[in-house]
């Protein structure tokens, strides 16, 4: 492969170039013809080579302009099958890139940099994707993956289970990558979905985590106080002295309904 690219601190570019590897990554998403798949930031083409055999025709979204010629190279006689959205990913609207029928399918190994706002930015568009698969740092993949009382358990997961099903799927270390990044990698699956419970205001959920993560040590009553008050937490039938890593996201979801009572005029 065509590698003579130089990776770019900037744009967090970490290049894979395990076959074994990519041959997992490909088999965990099982790509199949003519499905509406986006490989977001495709670098060199290590996942993009194989995923353009496998669907006959791929739509990448790429930043780093200096990097396409080198993807086009590894192409090969595909390339012309392949076509190269020039664009910041945490600025498309994926609803413009969705399939008259059907749903996108996203793949990636995401810059580390900006992965959190780029899967917010995906989340907007839960409606128009089916799936999503991607590279991402370990640690933060554990922390998207965690359990109510997990050290990894906090904002991100709690925030994620109220828009996704997310699995991780397996860990890839640093000799994956040239440069080899200074920490392990994860393979995480997200399915968009809505969640078992009701919210009944987004925007208030996202700020009730958010005061309850803002230090861990806190207990609830002290983490929301300038949302709601103790009793209104047990009104939600929630103790307040316990910490926010205890409760799931439905029981956040819970006290967003006592305090949307309180605000509603």
């Amino acid at each position: 492969m065509n590698d003579q690219h130089a990776a770019k601190k900037r744009f967090g570019q970490n290049f894979l170039h395990d076959a074994g590897v990519i041959d997992r990554i490909i088999r965990s998403i099982n790509p199949l013809p003519h499905e509406a798949i986006i490989e977001i930031g495709p670098g060199l083409g290590a996942l993009t080579v194989p995923l353009l055999r496998k669907l006959g025709k791929l739509r990448v979204i790429e930043l780093d302009r200096d990097v396409i010629p080198h993807l086009k190279a590894n192409c090969g006689d595909d390339v012309d099958n392949l076509d190269i959205v020039m664009a910041d990913a945490l600025k498309v609207d994926y609803s413009t890139l969705a399939p008259a029928q059907g749903k996108l399918r996203l793949v990636g190994n995401l810059p580390y940099n900006i992965s959190t706002p780029i899967l917010f930015h995906l989340l907007r568009y839960a409606d128009h994707i089916s799936d999503m698969h991607f590279m991402l740092q370990k640690e933060v993949v554990d922390r998207m993956a965690a359990e109510p009382g997990d050290d990894d358990y906090g904002r991100l997961t709690v925030a994620l289970a109220a828009r996704a099903h997310v699995s991780k799927l397996f860990t890839v270390g640093p000799g994956a990558f040239n440069p080899a990044p200074k920490v392990d990698s994860a393979i995480v699956r997200l399915v968009p979905r809505p969640p078992a419970f009701e919210i009944v205001d987004h925007t208030l959920f996202d700020r009730i985590v958010a005061a309850a993560f803002s230090q861990r040590r806190k207990t609830l009553s002290n983490g929301l106080k300038t949302l709601m008050t103790a009793d209104q937490i047990r009104e939600a039938g929630i103790d307040p002295g316990i910490r926010a890593e205890r409760l799931s996201a439905a029981e956040f979801a819970s006290l967003t309904a006592v305090a949307a009572r309180s605000l509603t005029p």
